[in-house]
């Protein structure tokens, strides 16, 4: 159950800040008048010893409310009309809200919100975070890539999850992803190995980006054809990076538009953000699609309620009931946890997107209740947090419960 460690890392193991002039081999996609180029005045650093990984907790948190400033990447206008998120007349217990307080100082968090019904309970920031502020996703993007997914296949650019990938990507016909359907890219069941060991600089995760970019061709697609396969497509679920990149590629082949286009489209005014998005690219010139997004808190918090009410227009009817089920079943060494499309399920019916360094958002579909945090953990992994962060939301939701 991890999450992805940011891409910035891997970009930095490719020692190649000069190669992101490469961006003009990418695929040609739509442009929109609420998607801009951002570029940084001054790029981070491409030396491959100073991974995130390794930066201080003062570096991180500098960076991860401000990576338009540090790497490339689409910038997304706010919605035309942003939802209102009004208070809520319900209030925790102040017991509760001391928890809550004593959690984010414990795990650096930098914000954490609550909505029941759509209006706001409870609101709180840390790390001298604002309310205007953006923060990093990491994996979180990963839910909003299966979400655009959804979106292609209720426009009709992608016909289900059961289309072949090498349908739409052709590039990939004879690489380990022959026979592979779009749905078992979205669970991770491909069958392709795969090391996502974020403390080995010789797994995939690493190498991935570092890659040297191939003219007319993705990134995801170049490292895809020196994988193998371990196992038959749909029977060994393994957690990989690379297909949500994959996922994301096959969304904007289909729909001939960047991810950042078409969230621009189909998550971003829909779901009324207010601070609209920053989406990362990788030397290619292609949107990341398993991480690098950012967006204010109370963004976060808009995209799961959006997923709470269906995401009605947007995607096929039920697609967050699908979605977020349990397709891939972790019993019984976990029980009641699993993996749908691109989002994490836990006990009592509730899921989730996360991603490492403390990033959530949780959907209590039974209470009506959403839960975002953003946070600077010590460590990019923390069962201990992570766990902390589950329990806090079984609290808010009982103390709510109708």
């Amino acid at each position: 159950m991890r999450g992805f460690w940011i891409s910035a890392a891997a970009v930095a193991l490719t020692g190649c800040a000069t190669n992101y002039g490469a961006a003009e081999t990418a695929p040609v996609v739509a442009a929109s008048p609420a998607v801009t180029q951002s570029m940084p005045e001054q790029m981070a650093s491409m030396d491959p010893n100073d991974s995130i990984l390794f930066w201080s907790d003062e570096r991180r948190s500098a960076a991860f409310r401000d990576m338009e400033k540090l790497f490339p990447g689409l910038e997304v206008a706010p919605a035309s009309a942003p939802r209102a998120l009004p208070s809520s007349p319900e209030t925790l217990p102040v017991s509760l809200q001391s928890s809550i307080r004593s959690y984010m100082t414990q795990s650096h968090a930098a914000g954490l919100m609550v909505l029941k019904n759509g209006k706001v309970v409870f609101e709180d920031y840390g790390l001298d975070l604002k309310l205007t502020d953006r923060w990093t996703s990491f994996s979180v993007a990963k839910s909003f890539t299966s979400t655009l997914l959804g979106a292609a296949i209720q426009d009709g650019t992608i016909e289900s999850v059961d289309t072949p990938v090498t349908d739409i990507i052709p590039a990939l016909a004879g690489t380990a992803y022959e026979g592979v359907t779009v749905g078992q890219i979205a669970t991770m069941t491909s069958g392709v190995a795969w090391n996502e060991d974020y403390t080995d600089p010789d797994s995939d995760v690493a190498k991935m980006l570092a890659i040297a970019p191939v003219a007319g061709e993705s990134q995801a697609v170049t490292y895809a054809r020196t994988l193998k396969r371990e196992a038959p497509a749909g029977e060994k679920w393994v957690y990989k990076t690379l297909e949500t990149n994959l996922l994301g590629l096959i969304v904007e082949q289909a729909t001939g538009k960047s991810l950042a286009t078409y969230a621009a489209e189909k998550i971003v005014e829909p779901a009324g953000f207010e601070g609209g998005l920053f989406w990362m690219q990788d030397l290619t010139g292609g949107n990341i699609g398993g991480c690098c997004l950012s967006l204010r808190l109370a963004d976060y918090a808009r995209m799961g309620q959006f997923a709470l009410e269906g995401g009605e227009g947007v995607v096929p009817m039920g697609w967050f009931t699908t979605a977020g089920s349990a397709l891939v079943d972790f019993a019984p060494q976990a029980p009641g946890f699993g993996y749908g499309y691109q989002w994490w399920t836990y006990p009592g019916g509730n899921y989730g997107a996360q991603g490492i360094f403390g990033q959530a958002i949780t959907i209590v579909p039974e209470e009506d209740l959403v839960v975002a945090v953003v946070s600077n953990w010590k460590t990019a992994t923390s069962r201990s947090d992570r766990d902390g962060f589950r329990t806090l939301v079984g609290e808010i939701a009982e103390a709510l419960g109708d």
